[in-house]
């Protein structure tokens, strides 16, 4: 897809057998509140990419946003939640349900509006523990955006009823993944669209479904005097099965003092095997109202340099503009 746009936004990069995909909300020339596409991509070393087709081609009318897709090792099936809205009553959320036997679909409804604990789903993303055991991060609209973690059933196909605390009050785009003993749950407050972009904040817990204890922010401009300008254009070598190459992504950051430190809205935490037996942690954002023809398909992304831990106490440390980085990876066994 050399000089191709892809056009797949707020979803997840995920890794199956032997090769990546990237799963998204497609845009093209709307104003994004629409009966929008939801698309996935793949490649064999996050260089070349292929579109690989349309999850829901045969969707209901509606207001569609967030496509989250994990494999569910029990019942070999992928699994995609989804965040929708009726066309006439915005803005009453609802997560949906769909299954497929391969990660590029099409997958079937199986649940188009699932029961939560917390009424009024909005934003949400799958995580799945070492165990197998999946879980649902989401927001609550009708309870104040409040973001809270809820197990779902073996199959992942519904909750099991158990959810914990609400972690912050309005939030939206929240992310669960685990590095090594340690949960970690990412939100930031309500962003529809912005081009400022959104605060990070961090929540860990020895457990996911908590009870968690805040951390620091990790997108928080540090203080300054004048407008801080990145305008060097970010790339990473990349060193895989398929050879060693560079990733280049047009990037321009610029911050105000107290502003976000990236002018982007998170939308998922990628979990990359690396050389080593280390795993690395890359943080990616959407850029929104980003691109010069100012069509939301065309918006750029945010994919950070792998995140940082503090040694002292695992916290994630703020994330960096960095043009530059190297990562070699292993395949999954």
């Amino acid at each position: 897809m050399k000089g191709e746009i892809i056009d797949a936004h707020d979803g997840c990069l995920q890794f199956f057998d032997g090769r990546f995909y990237l799963y998204g909300t497609a845009y093209g020339k709307t104003d994004g509140y629409t009966n929008n596409d939801f698309r996935v991509y793949s490649s064999p070393d996050i260089q070349h990419w292929t579109f690989a087709g349309t999850l829901l081609p045969n969707r209901p009318e509606a207001i569609y946003f967030r496509p989250s897709v994990v494999f569910n090792p029990k019942t070999r099936q992928y699994v995609l939640w989804y965040n929708w809205y009726s066309n006439a009553v915005q803005w009453v959320g609802h997560q949906g349900v769909a299954v497929s036997k391969t990660p590029v679909g099409p997958f079937a409804i199986v649940n188009p509006d699932v029961p939560l604990a917390h009424a009024g789903p909005g934003d949400g993303s799958l995580f799945v523990d070492d165990d197998g055991t999946g879980y649902l991060i989401y927001t609550s609209i009708s309870e104040g955006y409040t973001v809270r973690v809820e197990r779902l059933t073996p199959d992942y196909l519904k909750s099991a009823g158990e959810s914990s605390a609400a972690l912050a009050a309005g939030a939206e785009a929240p992310i669960l993944f685990r590095r090594n003993k340690l949960y970690y749950a990412l939100c930031g407050p309500r962003c529809t669209f912005c081009p400022q972009g959104s605060d990070v904040l961090v929540f860990m817990a020895s457990s996911p479904l908590g009870p968690f204890v805040e951390a620091p922010n990790i997108n928080r401009h540090p203080k300054a005097d004048a407008l801080t300008v990145h305008a060097a254009p970010q790339t990473m070598n990349v060193s895989g099965p398929a050879g060693t190459f560079v990733v280049q992504a047009t990037n321009r950051s610029e911050s105000h003092v107290n502003a976000p430190f990236i002018p982007a809205q998170e939308t998922w935490v990628a979990k990359i095997h690396a050389s080593a037996g280390q795993d690395i942690f890359i943080w990616l954002a959407d850029r929104w109202q980003s691109t010069p023809d100012g069509l939301k398909g065309h918006d750029f992304q945010f994919w950070s340099s792998p995140l940082r831990f503090d040694p002292r106490n695992e916290a994630i440390l703020p994330i960096e503009y960095v043009s530059g980085w190297d990562i070699t990876w292993v395949w999954n066994n």
